[in-house]
């Protein structure tokens, strides 16, 4: 029997998780692999979270909720917005998702059409790539060349070239860690509303960062999709849940999408997650250790020839220029782990242009094995 390809499953793979199945691999052989690879807390889920999701289980079935989200974790977020932005957003306007990658799968689907043109930041989080190219989406790749982070004059830019449908931008973002200024923020979502263009504001990152206050999209315009999760600050990826913020129209499409695609996110990790906004003082103990990661990569990683090629203003991440030391980081990247038993991402991940001379370095782990990790990598370049 013949079986069929299709050309939307033709996508560069993730080569993030690559190096994480490979580091998985020399770890189950007996190597003491570090994975500096990963954008995942080493942490687990706060104690309220676990406490809520055991009960959950001894008491009853866990089953199918509202395609939504159950109503006291669609209320709990909408709680969350006030408390932490002061904005109010009304539950009405939050569907729950099976983490943030169900979260783009349905904002892609639901918000775009097969050859809209949308655009996205290089370096940028190269799932956004994939899963719309996949979808057939005309994915335009807009080059920061030593921006920091995406700006208004971008935008209109690539607009003027060929008129965009969309854009999605990250803030706290990944790779970089770079954060939009609240202004530059402003200006972004006021661009897109002057010239038509529909925004995906990825938030997964807020409560993350380090130099200056968490601005949401939302605070300039309820017409931007948010999309966040409790996958990062929160440590809950392997519960796979996460969230959206919707403009009233895109409610019903969204929950329509998600009826058949998903059902609903799981049960089991809602009930857990409603729990998540009251553990602020031991994911704040975590965070204080990311913070300390983060001074030691910025002092550490320049001394052993990495320069940083952003500012590390959030998320737990570290972009650096390796151009010194390679002009090929995915060969880098093998040999480091092989030799050095350290893991970390090549840029072709994030840059399929520029990003040779890139390795990106997750500081979400333990000060000891971040610091273990450095020494390491020092003692392999000699």
């Amino acid at each position: 029997m013949a079986v069929s390809l299709s050309r939307r499953g033709d996508v560069e793979p993730f080569h993030a998780m690559d190096v994480l199945a490979e580091a998985n691999r020399l770890k189950a052989l007996g190597k003491p692999v570090i994975s500096m690879a990963v954008g995942q807390p080493s942490d687990p889920a706060p104690t309220l979270v676990r406490e809520a999701a055991a009960k959950a289980l001894v008491e009853g079935r866990i089953g199918y909720t509202d395609a939504l989200g159950t109503a006291e974790l669609r209320n709990a977020i909408a709680a969350h917005y006030q408390e932490y932005y002061g904005l109010e957003v009304p539950a009405t306007r939050i569907a729950v998702t099976t983490g943030s990658s169900a979260a783009f799968n349905l904002a892609f689907l639901a918000m775009f059409d097969t050859g809209d043109r949308v655009a996205i930041a290089a370096p940028g989080y190269p799932a956004y790539r994939n899963i719309m190219k996949a979808l057939g989406l005309d994915v335009v790749e807009i080059e920061l060349e030593g921006a920091a982070y995406l700006r208004s004059e971008h935008l209109r830019e690539a607009h003027a070239e060929k008129p965009l449908k969309g854009a999605v931008f990250a803030s706290p973002a990944n790779p970089t860690g770079a954060v939009v200024p609240a202004d530059d923020l402003e200006a972004l979502v006021r661009t897109a509303e002057e010239l038509g263009i529909a925004l995906i504001s990825d938030e997964i990152y807020h409560r993350l960062a380090y130099s200056a206050p968490d601005t949401t999209a939302l605070a300039f315009s309820p017409d931007v999709t948010v999309i966040n999760s409790f996958s990062k600050y929160y440590c809950m990826t392997g519960w796979r849940i996460g969230w959206m913020v919707l403009p009233e129209k895109l409610v019903r499409p969204v929950e329509r999408v998600q009826q058949s695609l998903y059902i609903s996110a799981p049960e089991l990790s809602q009930i857990g997650a409603t729990q998540a906004f009251r553990a602020t003082d031991e994911l704040e103990a975590v965070k204080a250790r990311y913070a300390w990661n983060r001074d030691l990569l910025m002092q550490r990683l320049p001394e052993l020839g990495f320069s940083l090629a952003a500012p590390m203003d959030g998320a737990f991440y570290a972009y650096c220029d390796v151009s010194r030391l390679t002009n090929d980081s995915m060969e880098f990247a093998r040999a480091m782990l092989a030799e050095a038993h350290v893991a970390a991402t090549p840029g072709h991940d994030f840059d399929p242009l520029a990003g040779q001379r890139f390795m990106r370095f997750s500081y979400a782990g333990s000060h000891d094995d971040m610091a273990e990790a450095l020494d390491r990598i020092g003692r392999w370049l000699g």
